[in-house]
């Protein structure tokens, strides 16, 4: 972690920043390690040594299984154990490792240059195993336990670091840490004196550091006591989870079977101590050894901290990420899917994150085939596995300076983009949002500051009025145009307004009452409706199925609140009885359906030809009309030229259909028509000729026949 520099800042400011930086538990761990003789006994887990069976020559023994003790497997299991944080945290997680017999032997210090793996198996190997001919009752696992008090007081190097940079405000460094001893327990009681024992010893190395400047009181100390036992054999010791026995310490205890059990339990609480979390890669392609031209795809398991996924955890996508959980059910595995690398591609990906990773199983070939092709160079980018939609590259591993980080890539927009369209939502490609009605929801919703004295005769606080409020007003809203019917109807605006308030008033249920019969009355005209089409094929639904909808609609809207009081639910009561239509409206509408099916199947049956007629005229009026409509604005937009006089264009005697001649079906080309003639008809004063035209026509050049004695055609040419 970096920290500003202190001259840069006030002395008030950096005292601040060093006022949060407070060590936690995780920064100091002290493995005690029991080397009793009993310690040597065998786990009885057996371990194969004959495996080349194929190869085996006749007449040869094949080997014995051998089976670890319970000190080797304790010692692996730490081992990786601190591999793992190692990995994970070079620099500021630290490990002091103890071995505890008829005294105690500290392996290695606080300091950073005895944190190392390497470090620790030198020095185990020089403690060697236990001698199960030494006298039991004088080796003891407590003097380990005292030691590890005693090394929790003594200051790290970092720890030294923040109390010279705090100088008079020294205090505030915390002195926490861990304590995680792997013995063989005799009993539960055995186990509560142990916790006494450390207690007491914590108390008693408090008071020796409160005098000396070279130690720090604990504040807060865990224990973790791991009772192994062999395979086979009940268990004495009872499993117990964290125990509050002092405010200084807290207690554990796990019972667990030596072997695989062990390092399983080990790997899961090296992930709840540090935070960290799992990513398993799928589908990784390796040369088979036995026959170089094939491959097989293979899964890593990887350890990192649990940042690498928080993207998934805010947007609730890790079931999309595909988390499993392994046999013990204890921890969770997050699966991402390996995608092959490019060879000449060097890209710069927009990176939110870079955590340092470990595998959980390192020496398998397939953990050390992909360790060693990312040191080399390489670049993998992780995909989310999808059952359907495209493919979501949500990380990367890659290697730096000899390590390998796991990068979190930013599968979202970047901040640094602008701000997304409202089409480009959760939703989709979505454009018909009810944009106006939703700045009209807000501002009916402001929140605004009240005075205390302000007191409602209800006794609800103005917050919990506001909220209810709120969920009175979205009980039903539809967020997309082509989602409802009523939100687009200017007729419904009364209904829907009234409906959702609290209480209503006699005067707001006849309002109610007559928007529903003014509803009904359109559908007795047969009125159209805003009925969206969007994504159907055709005209869209019929008029009663349109109406259908928009009396579905409503009520769905009226019952949510009906309940509400007795003037709501006679709202309600009013549109079921309204739309409960007498026999002979039944009639009407059958007959309806029956006409609009014949002009259906009418126009269908019509000839190309007039269906290509209609599309050319439509063309070519729509063409007329947007020239109009352009030519008027760029005029309109300037403001020294006078209101021009809108000019309508020439019709030919076929467009121009008075409607007291339309009968039967009308096309909408000569529905536009119609409209299109009356609007522009009152625009301008009509031409003497065109008023004065006989079946439209009109004889052009009449004075030249007064004057010259001529007889003029229509055609323009001149007869004697």
């Amino acid at each position: 972690m970096l920290f500003p520099d202190r001259e840069a800042l006030p002395s008030q400011g950096f005292h601040q920043i060093c006022k949060m930086k407070m060590f936690s538990v995780a920064h100091k761990t002290v493995f005690v390690v029991d080397h009793c003789p009993y310690m040597a006994e065998s786990s009885r887990q057996q371990v194969e040594c004959d495996v080349l069976t194929k190869s085996r020559a006749q007449g040869v023994i094949p080997l014995a299984p051998v089976s670890k003790s319970l000190w080797t497997c304790a010692v692996e299991c730490s081992m990786e154990y601190c591999r793992i944080l190692y990995d994970v945290y070079p620099k500021d997680k630290l490990v002091n490792y103890i071995v505890s017999d008829s005294e105690f032997h500290i392996l290695n210090s606080w300091r950073r240059e005895d944190q190392s793996t390497h470090e620790l198996m030198s020095a185990l190997a020089a403690v060697g195993p236990p001698n199960p001919r030494e006298d039991p009752e004088c080796c003891s696992i407590l003097h380990g336990l005292v030691a590890a008090v005693e090394s929790l007081c003594k200051i790290t190097e970092l720890q030294h670091e923040k109390r010279i940079a705090l100088m008079d405000t020294a205090d505030r460094v915390a002195n926490r840490g861990r304590i995680i001893c792997l013995t063989n327990a005799k009993s539960d009681t055995h186990v509560r004196m142990l916790e006494d024992c450390i207690q007491e010893t914590i108390i008693e190395q408090n008071k020796l550091a409160a005098g000396s400047d070279r130690l720090m009181a604990i504040q807060q100390c865990e224990l973790v006591l791991v009772h192994i036992y062999p395979q086979g054999e009940d268990t004495l010791v009872s499993d117990r989870p964290k125990k509050e026995i002092s405010p200084l310490l807290t207690s554990e205890v796990h019972s667990v079977r030596a072997g695989r059990h062990l390092a399983t339990k080990l790997n899961i609480l090296v992930q709840q101590h540090f935070d960290l979390a799992s990513t398993t890669i799928t589908n990784i392609p390796m040369k088979e050894e036995q026959h170089a031209n094939t491959s097989a795809n293979y899964d890593v398991e990887l350890l990192h901290h649990r940042d690498a996924h928080l993207e998934f955890f805010k947007s609730g996508d890790l079931h999309m990420a595909g988390t499993s959980t392994r046999e013990n059910g204890l921890k969770e595995t997050v699966t991402l899917k390996w995608c092959t690398p490019r060879t000449n591609s060097i890209e710069l990906h927009y990176c939110t994150g870079a955590y340092r990773i470990s595998p959980t199983d390192v020496n398998s070939r397939p953990s050390s085939c992909l360790t060693n092709f990312l040191l080399n160079g390489r670049s993998v980018l992780l995909e989310q596995p999808r059952k359907s939609g495209s493919k979501v590259i949500s990380h990367m591993l890659s290697s730096h300076g000899g390590e390998i980080f796991l990068h979190v890539l930013n599968s979202n927009r970047s901040t640094l983009e602008d701000p997304p369209s409202i089409s480009e939502g959760c939703g989709g490609r979505v454009t018909d949002y009810r944009i106006t009605d939703f700045g009209e929801f807000m501002r009916e919703n402001r929140l605004t500051p009240v005075s205390e004295s302000s007191h409602d005769p209800s006794g609800k606080l103005p917050a919990e009025r506001a909220k209810a409020q709120l969920e009175r007003h979205t009980r039903y809203w539809p967020m997309i145009i082509s989602q409802t019917t009523i939100f687009n109807m200017q007729a419904v605006v009364p209904l829907a307004n009234l409906i959702v308030k609290e209480t209503l008033t006699d005067e707001d249920v006849l309002t109610c009452q007559k928007t529903v019969y003014n509803l009904v009355d359109m559908e007795r005209k047969n009125d159209p409706l805003p009925i969206s089409t969007v994504g159907s094929r055709g005209k869209g639904p019929k008029r009663d199925e349109q109406y259908r909808i928009m009396w579905n609609e409503l009520e769905t809207l009226v019952k949510t609140h009906a309940g509400a009081t007795d003037r709501h639910q006679r709202v309600l009561d009013c549109i079921i009885a309204c739309r409960s239509k007498p026999p002979e409206e039944e009639d009407r509408k059958k007959r309806g359906r029956k006409r609009e099916e014949r002009e259906d199947r009418t126009e269908k049956n019509g000839s190309k030809e007039t269906d290509d007629k209609s599309w050319q005229d439509s063309e070519r009026l729509k063409g007329l009309m947007d020239k109009d409509e352009q030519e008027s604005e760029v005029i309109k937009d300037s403001p020294d030229s006078p209101e021009p006089l809108n000019k309508k264009p020439r019709l030919t005697s076929e467009e121009i259909q008075p409607p007291e001649r339309t009968k039967g079906p009308v096309s909408l080309l000569t529905m536009w028509s119609n409209r299109i003639t009356a609007v522009n008809s009152r625009k301008h004063q009509e031409f003497f000729g065109r008023a004065s035209s006989v079946n439209s026509k009109f004889e052009l050049y009449q004075h030249l026949k007064d004057e010259n004695g001529m007889d003029v055609h229509e055609n323009g040419k001149a007869t004697r």
